[in-house]
């Protein structure tokens, strides 16, 4: 089969361990976004099957129709919206999935987390242009963590706040208020009344059409002074504009993000403010993570190209 692994932004697919799976196929792989359809599907002229690196390329149903030997799309982790799944069922296209791990986006949310209350970034920088000792950072033992959504990462992030001597608080839907109580972690009754006690908040929700926009300025207005917001899930779950408008009013007084509305991106507003920590969409972006999901993701292809295909979202397409 000709495969294309789409925005392989470090072009590291060829040097992971897994990539020697696809041995015996035509493999393309592009190290940068193409939004353009018509342009992204010249690149993949005679392509039959997509690997897709979360949800950085939208399969919409313009791009399909542009690519009419396409027979499989591969995504690393689990599928979403970003795969137009009516288009690829009209088409008979098989969409595969994977699994992925939490240790990578856990703990680069707390490193984010130290990062910011220390100002570890600010003072590396000051440091590097000759100046000695520039702030007062703060440290997070004794301080009041929330977390938005108790699911696997959310769990991780708990545990670290706690061995750092955190109080910890959770808020999401049922079964994530229920998870947390299981492991012994206070809840509070609100979204609000978790954003009003939280010294750091993070978010840890899936974006669905329910989640898109779900943090809001009542939200951020309603955080302690000094307080610090986090966001490594995806910036749509903040409403458009908010968090700016919040850090200049100064609550929150910080953020750290690593997820941006429109990706990838250096001209972001976020990522100049002098009061953030900013990453560029790395959470998952680590040796082992990568070895896991692209493994599971060319695993599928050829489970595909040898007649029995596995992790199908679609398994209908495969009986018509």
């Amino acid at each position: 089969m000709k495969i294309a692994v789409l925005d392989d932004y470090q072009d590291c697919a060829r040097t992971l361990d897994c990539f020697a799976r696809l041995a015996g196929h035509e493999v393309l792989v592009l190290n940068e976004t193409i939004t353009e359809p018509a342009r992204l599907a010249a690149r993949l002229a005679g392509v039959q099957a997509l690997v897709l690196i979360r949800e950085r390329t939208k399969v919409t149903r313009e791009l399909i129709d542009l690519l009419p030997e396409l027979k499989i799309v591969s995504q690393t982790g689990r599928a979403g919206p970003h795969i137009d799944m009516a288009a690829c069922n009209a088409r008979g296209i098989v969409v595969v999935a994977g699994t992925g791990s939490p240790y990578a986006p856990a703990e680069l949310t707390f490193a984010m987390i130290l990062g910011a209350m220390r100002g570890i970034a600010h003072e590396n920088a000051a440091l590097r242009a000759g100046r000695w000792q520039t702030m007062l950072g703060r440290t997070v033992r004794g301080r009041t963590l929330g977390i938005f959504g108790y699911g696997n990462i959310g769990k991780l992030v708990a545990q670290f706040g706690k061995a750092f001597g955190m109080k910890v608080l959770a808020f999401g839907r049922e079964g994530s208020l229920e998870r947390a109580r299981a492991d012994g972690i206070d809840t509070v009754a609100s979204q609000r009344d978790l954003f009003a006690a939280s010294d750091v908040a993070t978010v840890h929700l899936r974006l669905v059409p329910e989640t898109r926009g779900i943090v809001g300025a009542q939200d951020f207005a309603a955080m302690p002074k000094d307080a610090l917001f986090v966001n490594t899930s995806r910036a749509e779950l903040v409403a458009p504009g908010a968090l700016l408008a919040g850090l200049a009013a100064g609550r929150p007084a910080m953020a750290a993000i690593d997820v941006y509305e429109s990706e990838p991106t250096i001209t972001d507003p976020l990522i100049a403010h002098p009061n953030v920590l900013a990453m560029p969409h790395v959470g998952y972006v680590e040796r082992d993570s990568y070895e896991l999901y692209l493994g599971t993701a060319f695993d599928n292809i050829v489970a595909f190209a040898n007649g029995a295909p596995t992790g199908v979202v679609n398994p209908e397409v495969l009986k018509a």
